[in-house]
């Protein structure tokens, strides 16, 4: 019992990995809301994937982008309600709803990458270059 009671006093939330993994993403929404304008960071990443992949499927979006199908969903309707994305039924599967890039989409990409680029260099300023990458790549093993 005794080990229990000093796990109980010693657990510092500031020193949890997901709590500060937390503040660090709202730290990022925040300063990527700043620069990059009328696009949240999960709209962006969605025009990101286009931009990668041309047309595909709304359900290869979400899983491209780390999103459930009912979030793809609604992020697909708010860049389809900007103009941003067009959806077409697939030639060779009219079930499939394919997505893609507008125009209009692909411009305001190619314009708001720069201040998305900005925004990852503003997040990790408070790191020297090499910590910077370290850090990045110990993320991507989490995921």
């Amino acid at each position: 019992m005794s080990s229990k009671r000093s796990d109980v006093d010693a657990y510092q939330l500031s020193e949890q990995a997901g709590f500060n993994l937390r503040r660090a993403n709202q730290r990022h929404v925040a300063i990527f809301s700043k620069l990059v304008k009328g696009l949240t960071p999960t709209q962006f990443a969605a025009l990101a994937r286009l931009n990668e992949h041309g047309a595909i499927s709304q359900n290869r979006l979400g899983r491209l982008t780390a999103m459930d199908s009912a979030t793809i969903k609604g992020v697909v309707e708010r860049l389809k309600a900007k103009g941003l994305v067009l959806s077409r039924s697939d030639l060779k599967d009219r079930r499939m709803r394919l997505v893609e890039l507008s125009d209009k989409g692909r411009a305001v990409f190619e314009t708001e990458l720069v201040a998305a680029l900005h925004a990852r260099t503003e997040t990790l300023a408070p790191l020297t270059e090499e910590e910077a990458k370290t850090f990045e790549a110990l993320l991507s093993k989490l995921v």
